[in-house]
């Protein structure tokens, strides 16, 4: 037997990853700008003001009779709902009971959710939600799970969702209430960041008690930018990056969530949603509609939305469901409108990337290790029906993976295979932009975080290695780490 030679393993290496569209880093390119990295939605970028609508612009590669499209489906994205029966036909059939009444309330200028000023009646959750379920109570909800077709058991009074508005004549189903703990973390350099762990309980239940076994997961609402071209990249790229059995002893064990794919009635490979629990963007809009707003859609059809089988008085309240909207209170026609809109906003171009302390600390990202589950880029699938984010090299900064995160932000909940320590990696394109275009700085599954750095302290699982690098390294370093995410 010959030995290999090291630099033929690094060459194949190198073959595999250019195979599935993943450009590697040398250690010079840490050093300089790489081919694109400003244009991190690739043709799609926009390079307009970096203002509070920033994340409110069209494919830049997007021709001008597709404008209006774009422009009808941000109009359906902003469309507010209202109780059936009602004169405005095109709008009714809000609830019975919902979140909010249009996309837009919880993601304003399409920029990230925030956590709520106070507890209600102080201030209302209406970007921030609980999810609910329950462990499997007996054979039959067991083969329902094991079958992939469900991913979670629906809490027996609340659904898998809790509403906490309802239409006139209804009780909400109760509201959230948050308590925060505060602990400080020591850094090196004599720096200390407090980090503030909340308590999730609810109040005012509208349907009677919560199952004893209930579980809650927070979920604040994401940005967004560059849907389209996260759908769009080829599942076998992202699918080469798992390792479950952590073969190659890095720490990092990346998880495919595969969750059941409505139209294709077959599980396919989960990409959205903060536990990547639904499979397209499709799927994830018709599913919002329903469950948040109470809208029927061709692909979630309740009239009623969440309304569970305890709740009587819901299920018997009149609905907007209309011949002129093929049977439904959204036609097939909104919901394409709003797909294309929701795969079609632009990803901003990034900010001050060739200053020498973003390079810096671009290489800090990289010497931490965030890279093993931030995928920097990926190339785009050929896509005939979508021709605008077809072969494009872009710059999520995720690889749609589960990874465990550890106790400290564990929500203890499973959903499809994920576990209740298991999240999927966050896209990190347009950070840098939150509070211009939010307002706030809440990051993280549950926005508990409040800066930048106190999401990183926060890591732990697999990533706890990296968050341990951050902790200790040079302050200058670690403010470079910032300056560098802050470009994104």
């Amino acid at each position: 037997m010959f030995p290999i030679s090291q630099p033929l393993i690094l060459k194949a290496i190198l073959t595999l990853l250019i195979l599935v569209g993943i450009t590697p880093v040398s250690a010079s390119d840490l050093q300089a700008l790489e081919a694109g990295e400003v244009e991190q939605g690739g043709a799609t970028t926009h390079h307009r003001k970096a203002d509070r609508n920033a994340f409110t612009h069209p494919a830049e590669n997007l021709p001008f009779k597709q404008k209006l499209e774009f422009k009808l489906g941000n109009a359906i994205f902003k469309k507010l709902w209202v109780p059936a029966p009602s004169s405005t036909t095109a709008s009714d059939g809000l609830g019975p009971l919902y979140n909010a009444r249009s996309c837009m309330q919880c993601h304003v200028r399409d920029g990230r959710g925030h956590t709520p000023k106070g507890n209600w009646p102080e201030d209302n959750a209406i970007s921030l939600f609980l999810r609910l379920s329950i462990p499997p109570q007996n054979n039959d909800e067991k083969k329902q799970l094991t079958s992939g077709k469900v991913g979670t058991i629906a809490e027996p009074n609340y659904g898998r969702q809790l509403q906490d508005f309802a239409i006139a004549g209804l009780s909400a189903e109760g509201h959230m209430q948050i308590h925060f703990t505060e602990h400080e973390v020591q850094l090196s350099g004599g720096q200390t960041v407090s980090l503030r762990k909340p308590n999730y309980t609810i109040t005012d239940l509208g349907y009677g008690p919560l199952h004893p076994q209930v579980m809650i997961s927070p979920r604040i609402a994401p940005a967004m930018i560059g849907l389209g071209l996260l759908e769009n990249i080829p599942s076998e790229s992202i699918l080469k990056l798992t390792d479950p059995e952590d073969n190659n002893q890095d720490g990092i064990s990346g998880r495919a969530n595969i969750v059941w794919n409505q139209e294709r009635q077959t599980s396919t490979l989960g990409r959205f949603g903060w536990k990547a629990g639904n499979p397209t963007l499709n799927q994830q809009n018709n599913a919002a509609f329903n469950g948040d707003i109470g809208i029927s859609t061709p692909l979630a059809t309740s009239a009623t939305g969440e309304c569970t089988a305890n709740q009587l008085q819901c299920l018997n309240k009149p609905d907007g469901n209309s011949k002129h909207h093929e049977g439904y209170e959204a036609s097939s026609k909104m919901i394409s409108a709003l797909l294309f809109y929701t795969q079609h906003i632009a990803v901003p171009a990034r900010r001050n990337a060739n200053h020498p302390e973003v390079l810096a600390g671009k290489k800090v990202f990289y010497q931490s290790g965030c890279q093993q589950c931030h995928q920097p880029n990926f190339i785009t699938a050929v896509n005939t029906e979508l021709p605008l984010l077809s072969e494009q090299k872009i710059w999520p900064y995720s690889d749609l993976l589960l990874h465990d995160m550890g106790q400290g932000l564990a929500d203890n909940r499973p959903e499809y295979l994920a576990t209740g320590t298991e999240w999927r990696t966050p896209p990190l394109w347009g950070i840098g932009l939150t509070a211009t275009v939010s307002g706030h700085s809440h990051y993280l599954h549950d926005g508990r975080a409040r800066t930048l750095l106190e999401a990183i302290i926060w890591h732990g699982g697999e990533a706890k290695q990296s968050a341990e690098k951050v902790k200790n390294m040079p302050v200058r370093d670690r403010d470079n780490l910032i300056k560098f995410l802050e470009s994104l």
